[in-house]
């Protein structure tokens, strides 16, 4: 197999390093201006020609995704490709016909998640809350976040585009969103021309809905809470555990061997080796995201 990851930020090397440990590919090939020892490069799109790549992994900022993609689509054929989320910058018209495509929304691997999707929501939801806040000059050690992709309008940054995965979550996990009410914009001192926060409420189906959203948090959170006709639950994501409460019942589910990285290798391993490929997020769903995120940042007040 060879594979070519398009792209050696924090999320590309990240890729590599996991197809290289974990799932044992030999021929990884970076498309990148840097000089990396690690992995034969190459700084010529047309090199990817040569290379007749398998499987090819779009980490390179938002904004490029569509570019990159595009590519791809017009000069291969019966390939696989994985865009790391979100998918695009803005709402853009691509259609698929000669590649299987997925998008990175890794967290459904999540065990938390995963419970959250096999076995709980069985009963009738009265409400949903999930909150992700955090602080983004925490988020990358070896660049200043004020030179990230996040930091920048132009570069596809900012928390709805950021912090997708919450509203991949809501849809996946829930049903669709109808969006009633939602604020965004920046509010704090930090040095970016993005949104820092989204507060959104609306319904799914019948429950209520609500999602804060933030990048200037000191104290990082992100957890979901639904409250059923029967039972509460507290699904802690940041720190891997869950608690279900109710009448006579009162449960804690812990994952503390937990590690991040699971989530990447469980997504390559269900797109490459089939395995739990439904939990996958697939490029029609995320094209309806797309739909939703460019709703959100088109909108504010009551819808």
């Amino acid at each position: 197999m060879k594979v070519v990851v398009l792209g050696y930020g924090s999320i590309g090397s990240r890729h590599a390093r996991i197809l290289k440990n974990n799932l044992k590919i030999k021929n990884i090939f970076i498309f990148s201006k840097q000089k990396i020892k690690k992995y034969k490069s190459f700084s010529s799109l047309a090199e990817i020609k040569k290379i007749k790549p398998n499987y090819v992994v779009i980490a390179n900022n938002t904004r490029s995704h569509f570019f990159y993609l595009k590519y791809l689509e017009n000069n291969f054929k019966n390939i696989i490709i994985l865009v790391e989320k979100p998918l695009f910058h803005r709402r853009l018209p691509l259609r698929i016909k000669n590649n299987k495509v997925f998008v990175g929304y890794n967290m459904r691997f999540h065990p938390v998640i995963r419970f959250l999707k096999e076995k709980l929501l069985k009963d009738k939801i009265i409400d949903i809350k999930m909150i992700a806040n955090s602080y983004l000059p925490n988020w990358r050690k070896k660049i200043k976040y004020y030179k990230c992709y996040s930091a920048h309008k132009k570069l596809g940054g900012g928390v709805i585009l950021d912090l997708s995965h919450e509203l991949d979550l809501a849809n996946w996990l829930f049903g669709k969103i109808k969006v009633n009410y939602s604020l965004h914009g920046k509010f704090s001192k930090l040095k970016i021309n993005t949104e820092d926060t989204l507060k959104l409420y609306g319904k799914i189906k019948k429950s209520n809905f609500s999602l804060d959203l933030s990048y200037y948090s000191h104290v990082e959170i992100r957890k979901i809470l639904v409250n059923t006709e029967k039972n509460s639950i507290y699904a802690d994501i940041s720190n891997n555990f869950l608690i279900i409460k109710g009448n006579n019942l009162s449960k804690k589910i812990n994952y503390s061997s937990f590690n991040i990285d699971s989530t990447y290798i469980d997504q390559h391993k269900a797109i490459l080796f089939n395995k739990n490929k439904k939990i996958l997020c697939d490029y029609k769903s995320a094209v309806k995201l797309q739909k939703l995120i460019e709703f959100i940042k088109k909108n504010k007040g009551k819808h």
